[in-house]
């Protein structure tokens, strides 16, 4: 398709602006569009829905026991999982080991 731009007027050269403009911008998402049906009818002829193989399932964590608690507040405790809190942290900076920290059962 060939067009002579010299041929057109300004709104149809405004017009065809527009267009391209909007086209431009959408253009990942019609592709996008595109690779979802492929997808889906990929997963149909193997006799799956698609959202089954997507879908991610996320495992629940069963809540920890604290191991470790704060010499000058008992209250704050931790499990010994995931970020160390400020108090721990300023507690080993200051000498102390986690064994001193550790909650005697």
């Amino acid at each position: 398709m060939v067009i002579n731009l010299h041929d057109m007027s300004l709104k149809e050269l405004k017009q065809l602006r527009k267009d391209v403009d909007h086209a431009i911008a959408t253009y990942e998402e019609r592709q996008r569009a595109d690779v979802l049906q492929e997808l889906e009818n990929l997963a149909r002829q193997k006799g799956f829905a698609l959202q089954e193989l997507t879908s991610v399932v996320r495992r629940q964590r069963k809540p920890v026991a604290p191991k470790y608690a704060n010499p000058e507040d008992p209250q704050m405790t931790w499990s010994g999982r995931g970020r160390q809190p400020r108090w721990a942290a300023a507690a080993l900076a200051q000498g102390k080991t986690l064994e001193d920290l550790a909650i005697q059962a």
